[in-house]
C-alpha cells in the first residue's frame, strides 16, 4: 500500500510539471494544493516497508550510489559497535573533525608549522581495511581555524598558509581519498556583498579569488579526487533558501567560466522534521541546474532535526522518516547525485544533541539508527529511496 501511495505522490508531483501548459488556472491550482495536502499528511500513515536483507550502502551501490556516514575519531575507534555498525552499513567514512584545521582535542593543525595527522590516519587505516571509501572535510572553511590562526595569519603571508595547507593535507592522503571539501559555505546572504560572498579571514586577506585558488591548489597535490563546492540551506521552498540556491548557481557558474577544477556540488541537507515547505518540482529543478553545468552532486551531510517535533518517539520518528523519504526520492530522480552522506550513523552520536536540542530534554533521534546501534524508521526511508532510485 505504501508503495503505491509513493508512486501516486510522485505522479501528482510529475502531473504539475508535464501538463501545466494544458490546464487551467484553477485546475492548476487544485492540483498544487492536493500536492501540498499529501506532503503534509501522508507521513502520518505511511509504513516504510522495505523488501530484502540489504544494508544500505548495498543498496545504493546496487543503483550505481554510495552511501556513507560522517563519524567522528574518539566515537568510532573506542565504541566497537558503531565501528561494526560502519563497516556494515556505509560505503563511504567521512571524519567529522579530524581534517578540518582544529576541532575537538586533537587539532589536524595544533600550530603553525605542524600538522597532526595521528586520528585522520586512524580514519583512513579503518576505512581502507574495511573496504571503505574515505572523504576528506574540509580544507577552507570559515570556521574551526585554530587560535593561533588570528595571531599569525595576515594579508601578507595568508597565500602561503593555505598553499602549504592544502599541499601537505591533501598531499599526504593523495591517491587514497574519494572527495574532498575543498571549499565550505562560501556564501552568505546575510553579509549583504554584491557577490554574496561570505566575510572570512579568507575573503579579507585574498579576496574573492581565495575559492580558485583552493580548487586549484587541490587538484594540482591530488589530481585523482572528486573537488567539492560544500554548502547549506539550498533545500527548501523558501524566499531565503531559493536565494541561497541562485548565489551558488551563480558562484558555479563562474567557476566553470574560469576553468577551476570544481567537480561537484555538495549540498549539506540538515532538514527540519516539522518543515512542510520541502517543493520536489523546484528542488529538482535546481539540481537539473546544477547537473547542466557538468557537475556531480553529492548529499553530504544528511540529518533531520526534531528539536520542534511532538515528544512520542514513534511519531518523531515517522515525520523524520517521511523527510528523509521526501528528500531523497525527489535529490536521487536526478542522475548526477552520486552520493548520501548521513552526517552520523547513531543516534548516539550526533551533533544535533548539541546544536539543537529539544527542549524537553528527551533525546534527538535524526540519524538511521537509534543508540543502540538498531535500525529505526529513517533507515528504512533511506533503504526506500535507494531502492527506488533509477540506476546509474
Amino acid at each position: 500500500m505504501a508503495d503505491n501511495f509513493l508512486l501516486n505522490r510522485r505522479d501528482v508531483l510529475k502531473l504539475g510539471l508535464g501538463t501545466l501548459t494544458g490546464m487551467g488556472a484553477v485546475a492548476f491550482a487544485k492540483n498544487v494544493s492536493l500536492q501540498q495536502q499529501i506532503q503534509s499528511d501522508d507521513h502520518l500513515t505511511r509504513n516504510f516497508n522495505t523488501s530484502g536483507k540489504g544494508t544500505l550502502k548495498e543498496r545504493a551501490a546496487a543503483k550505481g550510489l554510495i552511501y556513507g556516514a560522517a563519524i567522528r575519531y574518539p566515537d568510532l575507534s573506542s565504541d566497537s559497535l558503531l565501528a561494526a555498525a560502519v563497516a556494515k552499513e556505509c560505503g563511504m567514512l567521512v571524519p567529522e573533525w579530524e581534517l578540518k584545521w582544529s576541532a575537538g582535542k586533537q587539532a589536524l593543525r595544533p600550530n603553525k608549522d605542524n600538522f597532526d595527522f595521528r586520528a585522520a590516519d586512524w580514519m583512513a587505516n579503518f576505512a581502507n581495511s574495511h573496504n571503505l571509501l574515505f572523504r576528506g572535510h574540509t580544507l577552507v572553511w570559515h570556521d574551526s581555524l585554530p587560535p593561533w590562526f588570528k595571531y599569525e595569519v595576515n594579508r601578507q603571508n595568508a597565500e602561503l598558509f593555505l598553499t602549504k595547507h592544502i599541499n601537505k593535507v591533501v598531499g599526504h592522503y593523495a591517491g587514497r581519498i574519494h572527495s574532498w571539501d575543498v571549499v565550505n559555505e562560501a556564501i552568505a546572504l546575510w553579509d549583504k556583498r554584491s557577490d554574496n560572498f561570505r566575510k572570512t579571514p579568507w575573503l579579507e586577506y585574498l579576496g574573492t579569488d581565495y575559492i580558485e585558488l583552493a580548487f586549484r591548489l587541490a587538484a594540482i597535490a591530488d589530481p585523482k579526487a572528486l573537488l567539492v563546492y560544500n554548502d547549506y540551506d539550498l533545500d527548501y521552498d523558501t524566499s531565503k533558501h531559493e536565494a541561497k540556491r541562485n548565489a551558488v548557481l551563480n558562484l558555479l557558474q563562474r567557476l566553470k567560466s574560469k576553468g577551476t577544477p570544481v567537480h561537484a556540488l555538495g549540498i549539506q541537507a540538515h532538514l527540519s522534521g516539522d518543515s512542510k515547505s520541502f517543493n520536489a518540482q523546484k528542488f529538482r529543478a535546481f539540481l537539473g541546474q546544477v547537473a547542466g553545468l557538468g557537475l556531480k552532486i553529492m548529499i553530504t551531510e544528511m540529518d533531520v532535526k526534531d528539536d520542534k517535533l511532538p515528544k512520542d518517539p514513534q511519531k518523531r520518528d515517522q515525520a523524520i522518516a517521511s523527510a528523509y523519504e521526501d528528500y531523497l526520492s525527489a535529490a536521487l530522480d536526478e542522475k548526477a547525485v552520486n552520493t548520501v552522506i548521513t552526517w552520523g550513523l547513531s543516534d548516539k552520536y550526533t551533533w544535533l544533541s548539541e546544536f539543537k536540542p529539544r527542549p524537553d530534554r528527551s533525546p534527538v533521534r535524526p540519524l538511521p539508527l537509534d543508540d543502540k546501534m538498531q535500525q529505526k524508521l529513517a533507515w528504512r526511508a533511506i533503504a526506500r529511496a535507494f531502492d527506488h532510485a533509477p540506476q546509474r
